[in-house]
């Protein structure tokens, strides 16, 4: 898997950090926070990006729900602000919004 990192530099320090970890020179809680500082977060998504994510891919909410494998009603609540997506549901909306729907696909 690909990850997305702040800067080159901050790529390879955890690249040398993520090393030393698989050998057992770091623990986990010290591997958590290298992760935290160096690669990119994945920020919330309002109701309102969710729906026009979906509407600039053109595909209906039955059919958006099929590509991130989740329930058209659970699109449709997070298009009317009831529920949050989290997660992996989070970062799949996440790579459509910044690559499109056929990265998922």
């Amino acid at each position: 898997m690909n990850k997305k990192y702040k800067s080159e530099a901050l790529a390879s320090i955890h690249e040398a950090m993520s090393s030393l970890h698989d050998i057992g020179a770091i623990d986990k809680q010290t591997m958590r926070h290298f992760d935290q500082t160096c690669l990119t977060p994945i920020h919330p998504l309002q109701p309102d990006e969710i729906r026009q994510i979906r509407e600039r891919e053109q595909v209906s909410q039955s059919v958006f729900a099929n590509y991130l494998n989740v329930t058209p009603g659970l699109v449709s609540k997070w298009e009317r602000g009831e529920k949050r997506p989290s997660g992996a549901s989070l970062k799949l909306l996440s790579l459509v919004k910044e690559k499109g729907l056929q990265s998922v696909a």
